[in-house]
């Protein structure tokens, strides 16, 4: 039997609340799983940072352990192209992260980390930061391979993976089987049907984003993010999709609260909700 459960991403909770409170509010709310993020210094009270040492992650280990709320992947919102860059120190700033993540990823019990490839505005040409990205990763595939850790490529708007077949040829070029899909349901919905990249991905999506986006008419026509089940997305189709590709794991909403007068400890429950509702269809 396919067993899939619910995360949350940990930018969705207030800022100012520390690991201990987000812990518990979190597995209160109804969720099985956290996924924690690598930021800059202070970026919040539950923020992982370039400078975690081993006693910082062993603390966080401890509070997961204590309200049963497994850490399940290391996102982060450092890459910004680096990549995909030309110059060959830029990428080694985002190996060094990957990195970071990885001993993060360890220390936490977490199987898998997010990783942006390409680069961010027009800087360099796609074929350049195609053949940057891939040669930057590949440079680290015998680390990866010793930690065992999944290295979720993500899809993100920097007009890299513009299709499911793009996605799919750059993970298979890496020809590593630690490297995969990290979906995002909702990045690709302003211009496509996101059910048709699960189709074409399949097995390559180990770990996955929930959120909707909401289009201002048809493809190519803008639009918000809006709450789960709320915007264009087809969650029938999603789950159908993901199920026939036998998708294992974890489902991680990354949203964010948009009505000032709902708590945020409401603002959880009603996440958790949501993803129970697509989870049904």
């Amino acid at each position: 039997m396919i067993v899939i459960k619910k995360s949350i991403n940990a930018w969705t909770v207030d800022r100012e609340t520390g690991f201990e409170d987000m812990f518990r509010q979190v597995k209160e709310a109804g969720f099985d799983g956290i996924e924690l993020n690598v930021d800059r210094e202070n970026s919040s009270e539950h923020s992982l940072g370039m400078s975690n040492d081993s006693k910082q992650l062993a603390d966080i280990k401890r509070i997961s352990e204590k309200y049963g709320l497994p850490v399940v992947s290391i996102s982060t919102s450092l890459y910004g192209g680096k990549l995909g860059s030309p110059d060959k120190a830029v990428r080694a700033e985002a190996q060094a992260l990957l990195l970071k993540q990885l001993d993060c990823a360890a220390a936490l019990g977490a199987d898998g980390i997010l990783v942006v490839p390409g680069v961010s505005g027009r800087s360099v040409s796609l074929l350049e930061a195609w053949n940057n990205s891939l040669e930057a990763l590949s440079e680290l595939k015998g680390e990866i391979e010793k930690r065992g850790i999944y290295v979720g490529l993500e899809n993100v708007w920097n007009e890299f993976f513009t299709s499911p077949f793009d996605m799919c040829k750059f993970i298979d070029e890496l020809n590593c089987k630690y490297f995969c899909a990290y979906y995002d349901v909702g990045n690709v919905v302003a211009f496509s049907s996101t059910e048709n990249w699960i189709e074409v991905l399949g097995s390559r999506i180990k770990k996955i984003h929930f959120k909707d986006f909401k289009r201002n008419g048809g493809i190519n026509s803008g639009g918000t993010w809006q709450d789960i089940t709320k915007g264009d997305v087809k969650w029938d189709r999603v789950i159908a999709a993901l199920r026939k590709a036998g998708y294992e794991g974890y489902l991680t909403a990354e949203v964010f609260k948009q009505d000032e007068e709902q708590s945020f400890v409401d603002y959880y429950r009603e996440v958790s909700k949501q993803l129970d509702d697509v989870l049904s269809m």
